[in-house]
Formats: C-alpha cells, sequence, structure tokens
C-alpha cells in the first residue's frame, strides 16, 4: 500500500468495510467500485513516493476527486504497476462518473510519462503487446456496457438510443440481412474497437434490445395509467403486463384475476382478517 484516502489501509477488511459503508450512502450504482491500473515501462526504477503522487494526479486530472481511494504497488511482474482503488460514491454520497476512463487514461498517462520523464515504450514485446491491448479492450467493452445501461431506459425506440449514445462517442450499427433492410443484429463501435451487441452483454443483443424498448414504453403507459398506485404495487402490474404478453391475453384481463396476495386490501380488513384466524 503506498497511498489512501478515506480508508484504513492497515487493514483489508476494514477496508473494505469503509468502501461499502460509504457505498450504503448511493445503492442504485450497480458497480461501486473502480479499479484502474497504472503500468511502468520493464525495469523502470521509480521510488514509492513518485508513484503515489503520479496516481494521485491521474485520478485529478480525471476528475475523481472528494471520495475514498487506496494505491497499492505490484512488483509481481516484470514492470511495476500500481493499482488504483476508488469508489464511485464519493463523500457526499454522489456518483463519479466512470465513461471513457480507459480512452482518457491513455492520454493523461502519456501526458504524465512526458512530465515525471519515464521511459516510453518504443518497442512493445508481444507479451506486453498482449496484456495492454487486452485491458484496453476491455475497459472499453465495459465503458460502452455502463453507457448503454444508463441511456436504455430513457429511450422510445432504438433511433434516440442510438442518438443518445453518439453524443457520448459510441457508435451504434446494424447488420442487415443481405441486400435487404432486414436488421439481423446490432453492434458498437469507439475508435478501432468494435463489439457485438452480445458481446458487450447479452440484454444488449438486437432481440433483447427491442424487448427492453418495448418494456419501457409499457412502464411509462402503466405509469401515466396507475400514478397513484405504490412502486411495489407498480411492479406487480408490471409483471402481469409481461405474463399477459408471453400469454396473449389482455392486461384488463389479468388485472382482474383474484390475486394470491392481500397487498391491495385496507388496513381495517386486514385487521379483521387476522382477527378470524385467531
Amino acid at each position: 500500500m503506498i497511498g489512501s484516502d478515506g480508508v484504513r489501509d492497515y487493514n483489508y477488511e476494514l477496508m473494505a468495510t469503509d468502501f461499502e459503508r460509504q457505498r450504503g450512502m448511493n445503492r442504485n450504482v450497480k458497480s461501486p467500485v473502480l479499479h484502474m491500473i497504472l503500468s511502468y515501462y520493464p525495469g523502470e526504477q521509480i521510488s514509492d513516493e513518485t508513484m503515489a503522487k503520479i496516481a494521485k494526479e491521474y485520478l485529478d486530472l480525471h476528475g475523481i476527486k472528494n471520495t475514498q481511494y487506496a494505491l497499492i504497488k505490484h512488483s509481481d511482474r516484470n514492470h511495476p504497476h500500481t493499482h488504483i482503488i476508488v469508489n464511485r460514491i464519493d463523500n457526499n454520497g454522489k456518483t463519479i462518473k466512470d465513461g471513457w476512463i480507459g480512452y482518457k487514461g491513455k492520454k493523461i498517462a502519456q501526458h504524465l510519462t512526458l512530465k515525471y520523464g519515464l521511459k516510453q515504450a518504443e518497442k512493445k514485446t508481444l507479451e506486453l503487446t498482449q496484456l495492454e491491448g487486452r485491458n484496453e479492450y476491455e475497459s472499453i467493452r465495459f465503458n460502452i456496457y455502463q453507457t448503454i445501461h444508463e441511456n436504455l431506459p430513457k429511450c422510445r425506440d432504438l433511433a434516440e438510443l442510438k442518438f443518445r449514445l453518439e453524443k457520448q462517442h459510441v457508435e451504434m450499427l446494424y447488420k442487415y440481412k443481405g441486400s435487404t433492410r432486414e436488421i439481423q443484429g446490432v453492434s458498437f463501435q469507439v475508435g478501432n474497437f468494435k463489439y457485438k451487441g452480445s458481446e458487450i452483454d447479452r440484454q444488449f443483443s438486437y432481440s433483447n434490445l427491442e424487448k427492453a424498448i418495448a418494456n419501457n414504453l409499457a412502464l411509462k403507459e402503466q405509469n401515466k395509467q396507475f400514478g397513484y398506485l405504490s412502486k411495489s404495487q407498480l411492479e406487480t402490474i408490471g409483471k402481469m403486463l409481461e405474463r399477459s404478453h408471453s400469454q396473449k391475453t389482455g392486461l384488463l384481463e389479468e388485472l382482474m384475476r383474484p390475486e394470491q396476495t392481500d397487498d391491495y386490501l385496507p388496513f381495517e380488513l386486514k385487521k379483521k382478517k387476522r382477527k378470524l384466524k385467531r
């Protein structure tokens, strides 16, 4: 451990507890921990203090501030490197955006390499090329996943999703059947990296994206029709709607079907019901 802020870095279990406690301020974020790696040229002689300083400046240039982090130095490979663990829930409970971390990180790393007079990789070995390529490939794939995940619930159709993604530098491409305009699949591209929708995540295949859009519209319609209901009641109706689609029955029929739960009963009736049981 060469640096930290806001965590008890002398014990990994306590550090995890500190991260989890701060995460509790905002449970809506599914991926609250950001993990980055700063790798140095093989044989580079650099002190722990300088490594920590560079890592902190790396975070600052990303705009990542006011949150917990830990800096761990590893020397288990032929090139020294620093693992940076960051809590995406900042000290005020706000979410730190992680879009384009991989894309921006490369430029920031180049800047810091020149600033601190570090060795630049003039010739890459096959092992290092594969490692760096894999890290960048996975980093961009994850960034695309996050971008789609954040924008999809807001979209009324795939055209709107395509528009929103392009504003965040993600190109959405369709695969057509032969020379027709029948869409067979979808892919997403950032720079030279291109991924099928299912490679990003199974839920982002073309057919599943269409289903997600249909569900978005259905839920919005439900909110208009049943705005007075509680969140749990809306979720129940949403499940009934999905079942009605699969069984080709009407929503009205589903709503009129007797329920096995007493969630909708007035409190007074529930009370009488309990007395009868006694």
